[in-house]
């Protein structure tokens, strides 16, 4: 029986399967941009892995190491949190202003990619360890109103660096500059931690000694990468833009407050990187087949009981970097069509086809019921209304075929076609890649 429209479906089992290896061709188009159209999650990390074969430089431009990517490389798996994705491939990398930075995290990846190149921001800010502890303090403080931040300290170091009160790349390589910047932070940051959060201050001299170490081992990568970005697009090279997060957890487009604490929209790749927005040539999209959230917030087409459960297994729905549960639900259309419009798609990536495989039926939010029962295909401006809203289904026979041997989306099984084109038609933007599989080489070209 088919599902109620506004109500989730109950699918029957499903696997995860493999496909044929291929090679995408987007070498006519200097600067892309990825981003992740859903709420992070989407396999962008992937896509980035697999667009490196063609590029010629890798660009990380906001976010931190709350943002993990994982990669699959034959027997071996690679998680990183801090590097540009291109690391694996050997690409240089570039590490823009826009992004926070853990020194420990980042020196860790570095050792564990020794022929790596580089380039890192003296301009990007970095995440001190009271930014940590205060971040971890306030979600405990908060309780159920917590927003459900990775506790990595992102939110605390973009808000110092918006209160000029941050210490940036370029400021560990002068001792007596950083000693001058960590005493004026610890001024303020030691009242509110014992005052307000009951925590143990922070010592001047063994922090300063802590990040004049960080120095040495950073400093060969530091440099103007506004500048060397601009130089590689300006020699005709093909850069590749990579955001963390994703549209729904943009801090100004998102679903605020249930938000990242920077920009990963992609026009943030220009202000991130320090060029000029009309360096940017494509825009493409990376979302699941279906949708997952981690963290608090509405979630609109979130799937009940034990099928979310199933939806979970099957897409091994696990943070990268926390090991959290993500939460499943059917792909959300509305949303989708949003990130569309924020980012200017070009092109879509549609992954993960493979987990709904064996579904008996598929269905795929289109519409969002209002409270005064007016449907909508819009995302709703306001939150009041976002977190009211119901979906609202059409709902589409699923395949009980594997997805191994496939060579491009046209030797899907039909239902799989059909699934596909009609997300293309909904959102019209076209879907040039499509994700089976866990595997770097487990994405059909459209071709």
């Amino acid at each position: 029986m088919a599902p109620k429209r506004g109500t989730a479906a109950r699918p029957g089992a499903s696997g995860i399967t493999r496909t044929c290896s291929h090679r995408v061709d987007f070498t006519n188009v200097p600067g892309t941009v990825i981003v992740g159209a859903q709420w992070g999650d989407e396999g962008k990390g992937k896509i980035v892995d697999l667009l490196a074969q063609n590029s010629d430089v890798v660009c990380r431009y906001q976010g931190g190491p709350n943002a993990g990517h994982t990669i699959v490389v034959g027997d071996d798996t690679y998680k990183i949190r801090a590097l540009p994705t291109g690391i694996i491939r050997g690409k240089p990398c570039v590490i823009g202003n826009g992004c926070v930075v853990d020194l420990e995290v980042l020196i860790s990846e570095l050792d564990a990619f020794p022929d790596g190149e580089l380039y890192l921001s003296g301009n990007a800010h970095l995440i001190m360890p009271w930014h940590l502890t205060i971040d971890q303090a306030s979600e405990h403080r908060l309780g159920k109103l917590a927003i459900g931040t990775t506790r990595r300290g992102i939110g605390p170091c973009y808000a110092d660096k918006a209160m000029r009160l941050g210490i940036r790349v370029q400021d560990i390589l002068d001792p007596k500059i950083l000693r001058q910047k960590i005493e004026v932070a610890l001024a303020e940051k030691n009242l509110w931690l014992t005052r307000v959060y009951e925590s143990e201050p922070f010592d001047l001299e063994t922090v300063a000694a802590q990040y004049e170490g960080y120095a040495q081992r950073v400093r060969p990568y530091v440099a103007d990468t506004s500048l060397y970005v601009e130089t590689a697009l300006r020699e005709g090279k093909n850069v590749l833009f990579e955001g963390a997060q994703a549209t729904l957890l943009d801090l100004d487009h998102g679903t605020y407050p249930f938000v990242t604490s920077s920009n990963p929209v992609a026009a943030q790749a220009a202000v991130g990187l320090g060029i000029g927005p009309k360096r940017i040539d494509r825009v493409l999209g990376v979302s699941k087949a279906y949708v997952t959230r981690v963290g608090e917030g509405p979630f609109p087409s979130e799937i009940a009981g034990d099928d979310q459960t199933r939806m979970r297994e099957l897409g091994g729905e696990y943070g990268t970097v926390t090991g959290r549960e993500r939460r499943c639900g059917w792909l959300d259309l509305v949303a989708l069509r949003y990130a569309v419009r924020v980012n200017g798609m070009d092109e879509l990536a549609l992954t993960k086809l493979d987990v709904l495989s064996h579904f008996t039926e598929l269905p795929v939010c289109v519409r969002y019921r209002m409270r005064d029962g007016s449907e909508t295909r819009d995302f709703p401006a306001h939150q009041s209304d976002f977190h009211a809203a119901a979906p609202v289904y059409d709902v589409l026979p699923g395949w009980d075929e594997p997805l191994d041997g496939c060579h491009s989306v046209a030797d899907l099984p039909a239902a799989a076609q059909s699934y596909v084109e009609f997300v293309e038609r909904e959102l019209d933007v076209p879907v040039s890649l499509v994700g089976t599989g866990a595997e770097r080489t487990s994405v059909l070209s459209r071709g």
